[in-house]
């Protein structure tokens, strides 16, 4: 008798763990703690898009954005 209760109480502590560790693992599943976002984030513009945007927004002259052009160009090569 004594050692079927023994048994009968480890299967209780045993049970309990499992519920224990079931219910962190689904709280860990549903809830992460890197939750990255859902929408995808845009790049920073380069120094090509900066320099049109500039110039579009008559910021720099002909002349200059034509040599910064060429020097983008030069050193991307």
């Amino acid at each position: 008798m004594g050692l079927g209760m023994g048994f009968g109480l480890l299967f209780v502590v045993l049970f309990a763990i499992g519920l224990i560790a079931l219910a962190a693992w689904l709280v860990g599943t549903l809830f992460p703690r890197n939750a990255r976002p859902t929408v995808a984030q845009e790049q920073a513009p380069g120094a090509r898009q900066i320099l049109d945007q500039r110039y579009a927004r008559g910021e720099i002259s002909r002349e200059e954005y034509e040599l910064m052009k060429q020097d983008i160009s030069d050193r991307q090569v």
